[in-house]
């Protein structure tokens, strides 16, 4: 047999009721479920409580060493464990009047007492670093033992001291929960809770323990189920999911073609052509996209079945029939006439377009007439910087600017070199 497959024999035992249980070595002997035994632990011999008989688990599953159960216990040990219970009670009294009297910031949840009495240990809470020395010289001076103080948190001290959670039943970590998994507020949002402090925190002040019961079944639920806002294909044509029921798998989509309808639909009776919200680098769905409702052709033929015969119903069903499609692949479609109102409609419509102008073609000129051209000296350019003379000889005056309110920025004429 391997290593990993090695099985070893053990007893699970617990230290107080509601406690971390433990694997010890039966050293031979046979113990039942519920026995009070004596055991051998790092802090020398301990009291404890058996919660499980002799059975068989895998080697890799012991923590090295395995001590062993001493024996069962007498009614000698049940009278001393009996006395350290008492003795645990007188010292919690007694740090408690001396806790209050030092005024120190810490609360006390508890304490130990050793089975062979040498040694009581406090176990306390608080916020911040407390100086406890003046504390542990008087519990020492009064119970004549080896006293130790030990700082817990607020879930260690919920499971010492117990109570009733929101539901009714008692808290879960002071009855089977062996050991404290980590919860975040991220399994909240996956069960669609409400994020409201009071409602999901326990008495501890943290966060619920059960929420971490059903957070693999969620998860596994929402592999199979679509985002909300994700566009899908259902048998009544596309449209965009706005709500999604994990625990019913389903899921309800307003339709594309009619946005005021909606739908209810099993996550198998869906297709998701995209997952969640559109992005800006998505790419468009193409409409012709449909794997369930198809191109829509196959649902008006089932809506037009359910309506009665008449003479409108016929031209429907030859529209979308195939020979309608083969009739229109052969022959192309012929173009309606215009009729008296559709003239008319278009006149109006055309009265107040603006016609294009009249395009005037350019003859080509004959061989001669372009040779002739060459010939001809060409005229001098005149100059349009010099103004025209007239008949006289003399420059004709300059003509007035069109627009008043320029006058009065016009420069002085300047006088002439005789005067």
């Amino acid at each position: 047999m391997s290593e990993e497959n090695k099985t070893i024999e053990v007893v699970d035992i617990q230290f107080r009721p509601g406690q971390k249980v433990y694997y010890f070595d039966p050293a031979g002997e046979n113990y039942q479920t519920g026995d009070h035994v004596i055991i051998d632990t790092a802090r020398g011999d301990e009291y404890g409580y058996c919660t499980g008989g002799n059975h068989q688990i895998r080697q890799a599953e012991v923590v090295a060493p395995l001590r062993p159960v001493l024996r069962k216990a007498t009614p000698k040990d049940e009278e001393k464990a009996a006395a350290n219970r008492i003795k645990e009670e007188k010292a919690v009294a007694l740090c408690q009047s001396e806790i209050e009297r030092l005024e120190l910031d810490m609360q006390l949840v508890g304490a130990e007492c050793s089975f062979d009495g040498t040694k009581i240990l406090f176990f306390f809470t608080a916020d911040d670093r407390v100086d406890f020395r003046e504390l542990v010289k008087t519990l020492a001076a009064a119970l004549h033992t080896r006293i130790e103080l030990r700082q817990i948190g607020v879930r260690d001290k919920a499971k010492m001291v117990g109570g009733l959670g929101i539901c009714g039943r008692p808290f879960c970590c002071c009855s089977f929960l062996e050991e404290f998994v980590p919860v975040s507020i991220k399994m909240a949002k996956t069960q669609n809770l409400s994020l409201n402090p009071a409602k999901i925190s326990g008495t501890c002040g943290r966060l619920m323990c059960c929420l971490k019961y059903e957070q693999e079944a969620y998860e596994s639920l929402l592999a199979t189920a679509p985002k909300p806002d994700s566009f899908v294909d259902t048998p009544d044509g596309r449209g965009t999911v706005v709500e999604v029921n994990l625990l019913r798998q389903k899921v309800k989509v307003r339709m594309e073609e009619n946005p005021d309808s909606f739908g209810i639909y099993k996550n198998e009776e869906i297709a998701i052509l995209r997952n969640g919200k559109a992005k800006k680098t998505d790419a468009p769905i193409p409409a012709d996209l449909a794997p369930i409702s198809g191109s829509g052709k196959r649902r008006r033929l089932e809506r037009i079945e359910k309506l009665e015969e008449t003479p409108a119903l016929e031209a429907i069903r030859f529209r979308y029939s195939e020979e309608s499609i083969a009739e229109a692949a052969e022959e192309p479609a012929a173009i309606p006439e215009e009729t008296e109102e559709q003239k008319t409609g278009n006149r109006r419509r055309n009265h107040h377009r603006r016609k294009p102008g009249k395009t005037v073609e350019k003859l080509a000129k004959p061989a001669e007439a372009v040779e002739n051209a060459k010939k001809q000296p060409k005229k001098p350019a005149e100059s349009t910087n010099q103004p025209t003379k007239n008949d006289n000889g003399d420059a004709p005056a300059k003509k007035p600017h069109h627009r008043r309110h320029y006058r009065h920025h016009r420069k002085p004429n300047k006088p002439d070199n005789n005067g």
